[in-house]
């Protein structure tokens, strides 16, 4: 069966996507990866064209990669800083000679390049769960190039490619693999759901064995939640939820532990938002940490996992972190980093 181009789509969300259509982007990125490791460059897959990058939030990994990967592509990324031009802005929050409102920007970035990514959570939009998913969307609808999503407050499909990617190539696969996402404690409480949420979107999609693990007050979204079911019953795999920490990880092949918080952001269990009772929430749960006595209690090679940056000492042990080689269970992080670019690069080379 042909499959359906991806040309002229937006990378928005995980659930915009099939099955079918996110295994096309992973054999797109291990055929680029395999082949830049041979010494074979793909310089004129996007020649001559521009990818416009907003960054509303600070970046490392996803600036560098997208930067670089348009460079190896042929084509050329600009870095566009909010607080260096009128920051782009939802209609009802312009402010005089401050901002512009998204549907200019949008139509005037889509006479002059190929494609538009961007990133924005948290503070821009005043912690207001959705409300940057929606500027996204609102980008998209104004524009005929295609929109990609760095990271906003509900998805960030882009890291969760690299990291079934990276679970592809560690056990080849991903039937009866059990892939285990935590919440881990951090001392700060300004942590989005984006990660948590796509991992388990794209680990059940794939037909994986996914467990979430995490307190009480801690959960995510239930439309993720319920979607989340929806692919493990399409797929043979299973999904679970369990509020204990060190059971979740028995037998894990794949360790994910990473802070996030309930949203609306500070909302205990039951009550009014309060950032005070949400710390107290995070600051009982200090034991969710990720040592080598909790992998020790994973499958025999098992690998951890981590978005990056990561809160050392808080969420992981540093001898969990760092423990990249050797027998037994290892940590692959920097294989996890280093395929955001492989995984971008083949979302670019379909989409643009």
């Amino acid at each position: 069966m042909r499959t359906k181009s991806l040309k002229g789509r937006d990378f928005l969300a995980v659930t915009d996507f099939t099955r079918e259509e996110i295994e096309i982007i992973l054999d797109v990125a291990e055929d680029l990866k395999r082949e830049r490791a041979k010494g074979i460059y793909h310089d004129d897959l996007l020649r001559s064209k521009t990818l416009f990058m907003i960054f509303y939030n600070q970046s490392l990994r996803t600036r560098n990669s997208f930067e670089a990967g348009m460079t190896q592509l042929g084509g050329h990324a600009h870095y566009l800083d909010p607080s260096k031009i009128y920051t782009p802005v939802m209609e009802g929050r312009e402010v005089a000679y401050s901002t512009e409102r998204v549907s200019d920007v949008a139509r005037v970035l889509d006479r002059m390049g190929d494609a538009i990514a961007i990133r924005c959570y948290g503070d821009p939009v005043d912690w207001e769960y959705g409300a940057a998913h929606a500027m996204l969307r609102e980008f998209a609808r104004w524009t005929d190039i295609p929109v990609i999503n760095m990271e906003d407050d509900i998805y960030h499909p882009c890291q969760g490619l690299a990291d079934i990617l990276t679970v592809k190539e560690k056990f080849g696969g991903f039937s009866g693999i059990k892939f285990v996402i935590s919440w881990a404690y951090s001392p700060s409480v300004h942590k989005p759901r984006a990660v948590p949420q796509s991992a388990i979107l794209y680990a059940t999609m794939m037909g994986m064995d996914v467990t979430l693990t995490h307190p009480k007050g801690m959960d995510l979204a239930p439309d993720i939640l319920s979607q989340c079911k929806e692919y493990s019953k399409a797929t043979n795999g299973s999904f679970e939820i369990v509020h204990d920490f060190e059971s979740a990880f028995e037998g894990a092949h794949v360790v994910y532990p990473k802070a996030w918080c309930a949203t609306p952001l500070f909302q205990p269990p039951i009550g009014e938002a309060s950032e005070e009772k949400t710390q107290e929430i995070f600051e009982k749960h200090k034991d969710w940490i990720c040592t080598k006595k909790i992998m020790d209690l994973a499958d025999k090679h098992a690998i951890y996992m981590h978005c990056l940056p990561a809160d050392r000492g808080y969420e992981v042990a540093n001898d969990v972190m760092d423990k990249t080689e050797g027998s037994g269970w290892t940590s692959v992080i920097f294989d996890q980093a280093e395929n955001r670019l492989h995984g971008q690069n083949a979302v670019m080379t379909l989409v643009m």
